[in-house]
């Protein structure tokens, strides 16, 4: 290919300012070396509001130097209560102050997506987010690779990171297969109440007659929810407009024992952006064989494990990214002995080695759960109620008693 001479060389370039990203960059700058994250949007985008985040996040996070900044503003939550929508009785309770995993203690918080990414903003040195900047094209000369950016300007990237979400311009350069639709779609709210809402700290899930629905308090003030169905032909026109929304679930979960406070909650709260978002996922036995990195180029975040979000671990599992992420190529970077190269592309092995099967538990897992939990099938129902709710209850508990290290082991 023909050279560009006015191309800004970077050591590495990270595509997407999320989670996965952010926890990538900051790992790195822990390790003391500096990488660029590129971000399409001209801010941090914080969509969706909150999302679980379990032991295995703040291990990640506390690697990342920031778990107990986010502690200080999330509650700890107590129990977590599995409602049959049939009966409206409790099919299951878990004290979590009483949970231990193989690796201590549970923890759970619902934290605020904003906070968190403020959080890990914050850590990072001045400039090394680029904003309004979006990759068209990638192109290769020899190892390093060009990028091309929607406002015309040129990168050229010894290393290059695919944070970019779901619909990664990374992860279709590397093959990896396209993500599916799983039948199903979601709405998220947030409801806020400036004198304190007055809820216990109790992640609540309500399952069955089709839908899953969940709520949680991220502190004293702040409730999140979440809504997730499987939309038919008389659902058209449900997401025009968040009044519409809102009324759509409030429908659905009034016919089906969900408590009138919680409805309260829904009723009152903000509806996020984007009203109703399709559940897609990469399909597991794809990433079997998949080239999760290939070179000096990998994925990581959504861009490289997008789940149905049933066992609460997408969020998560990129924090764990980050930091496995950031060690390997951070030690590849500092390291010495044989060719700088080659040793990034072994740390890039290395790190797909790692991550490679815990996405594939992680996805298949999801997407298993979500069918027991959501399912209106009469035989599915009664299995769920009278012998499943346990069983899926310990697999959330399952799917965060993990370690992903930290960033110098």
């Amino acid at each position: 290919m023909q050279l560009n001479k006015d191309a800004a060389d970077e050591d590495i370039v990270i595509v997407g300012a999320g989670l996965a990203g952010l926890a990538t960059a900051l790992g790195l700058h822990r390790k003391g070396v500096r990488s660029l994250v590129l971000e399409s949007s001209p801010s941090l985008r914080a969509s969706g509001f909150a999302f679980t985040t379990w032991k295995n996040a703040f291990r990640a996070l506390d690697a990342l130097g920031v778990g107990d900044k986010i502690r200080k503003h999330h509650v700890p939550l107590q129990a977590l209560r599995i409602a049959p929508m049939s009966t409206g009785g409790v099919a299951q309770e878990l004290d979590l102050t009483q949970q231990q995993g193989k690796r201590g203690a549970l923890e759970i918080r619902c934290v605020r997506r904003d906070l968190l990414l403020q959080a890990l903003e914050g850590e990072l040195p001045r400039g090394t987010i680029r904003y309004s900047s979006r990759i068209v094209s990638i192109e290769e000369d020899g190892s390093t690779k060009i990028l091309q950016l929607a406002d015309g300007s040129v990168l050229r990237a010894k290393v290059l990171v695919g944070c970019d979400g779901i619909n990664s311009v990374v992860a279709k350069w590397l093959g990896l297969q396209k993500p599916s639709y799983s039948g199903r779609s979601a709405a998220r709210g947030f409801a806020h109440y400036p004198d304190g809402h007055g809820f216990e700290p109790k992640f609540l899930q309500f399952v069955g007659h089709g839908f899953r629905s969940g709520m949680m308090p991220c502190s004293d003030t702040d409730i999140y929810w979440f809504f997730t169905w499987t939309p038919s032909d008389n659902d058209k026109g449900v997401d025009e407009s968040a009044a519409k929304m809102k009324q759509f679930v409030l429908a659905k979960l009034r016919g089906s024992n969900v408590p009138p406070e919680v409805l309260a909650v829904i009723d009152r709260s903000e509806m996020s952006d984007v009203l109703a978002a399709p559940l897609r996922f990469r399909s597991p036995l794809s990433l079997v064989g998949a080239s999760i990195g290939k070179g000096n180029v990998c994925v990581a975040g959504d861009a490289l494990h997008p789940m149905t979000p049933d066992v609460g671990q997408g969020g998560c599992s990129a924090l764990e990214d980050g930091v496995v992420l950031a060690r390997c190529l951070g030690e590849a970077i500092l390291g010495e002995g044989g060719a700088e190269d080659e040793r990034i592309q072994a740390a890039l092995r290395e790190y797909a080695g790692v991550r490679r099967w815990r996405s594939i538990q992680l996805i298949a897992t999801a997407y298993t759960v979500g069918f027991f939990q959501q399912s209106d099938n009469a035989v599915v129902s009664f299995l769920r109620e009278k012998l499943l709710s346990g069983v899926l209850a310990g697999t959330l508990l399952k799917m965060a008693d993990y370690d992903c290290g930290t960033l110098s082991n």
